[in-house]
């Protein structure tokens, strides 16, 4: 089932208050990139559709294969991101009758299986990439990039790089953290869990949104590896000064703006 909903990404004055939006990829004509998402597991398409929209890419998602082929005829995407196993038709099959309307279209595999004959499978398909579950957010994300970029699709939108929230910013290009005027050094984990933060200020976050988007999809991710960066990143962000990392009890944790 497609969501047509999330055909189009929130407009800047959509943004969460004090936050600016990141940069990121753009179609050629300056649009957004379009993604279409395969899979019908609802947790896992929704954490990767979610991921997509916080890149500023217009998202749709379909559970099966049929469902799958005509949003792609209507919605026309950039990418998809085709889980292998559908409840329907294969995504080999789902492949072949996209690109007999799309032939430009990248797509992305996702498969539970990892033997070497189903990655020949899936690239003899016609598959651009090919990641096996579990995976990282973060490696899906750069593999789509990756693909894109070589597409010659897209360009990288530079305007608008930084992120702020209160007297906290970070540069996304540059992977640096400034507060109040002083370089905060974090490790790239502390770096990753500081930018989702940042990129959903004044909203409650919780420990499994926060696996998922940091470290991985698979909701089996022990919760007080959260609580441990958590830990961390206050003691690096708000150490001597008014506290912007709340802990909201029985629920996740919260970026406040220290500023009225």
């Amino acid at each position: 089932m497609t969501t047509a909903d999330d055909d189009i990404p929130p407009g800047d004055d959509d943004l969460p208050s004090g936050a600016s939006r990141p940069a990121g990829l753009r179609r050629a004509d300056g649009t957004p990139v379009r993604a279409l998402v395969v899979d019908d597991e609802p947790d896992l398409a929704d954490v990767l559709s979610r991921m997509l929209a916080l890149e500023g890419w217009a998202v749709r998602t379909a559970a099966d294969g049929a469902s799958a082929v005509a949003a792609a005829r209507e919605f026309r995407p950039d990418v998809v991101v085709l889980d292998v196993m559908l409840p329907d038709i294969d995504g080999f099959q789902v492949l072949r009758r996209i690109r007999a309307d799309s032939p430009e279209v990248c797509v992305l595999f996702l498969t539970a299986r990892d033997a070497v004959e189903d990655r020949i499978a899936g690239i003899t398909a016609g598959g651009d990439d090919y990641v096996t579950k579990p995976f990282s957010l973060e490696e899906v994300l750069a593999r789509l990039r990756g693909l894109l970029r070589r597409a010659g699709m897209t360009r990288q939108v530079v305007e608008s790089g930084l992120i702020t929230v209160g007297t906290l910013t970070m540069d996304e290009e540059a992977r640096e953290v400034v507060r109040g005027g002083e370089i905060v050094d974090l490790t790239p984990t502390e770096f990753e869990l500081l930018r989702f933060l940042m990129r959903n200020p004044r909203r409650v976050l919780s420990k499994a949104q926060i696996m998922d988007r940091v470290w991985s999809y698979d909701f089996g991710g022990q919760a007080h590896v959260v609580e441990l960066y958590i830990s961390y990143l206050r003691k690096k962000i708000d150490a001597g000064r008014p506290p912007m990392i709340h802990t909201v009890r029985g629920v996740g944790y919260v970026l406040k703006p220290d500023l009225a």
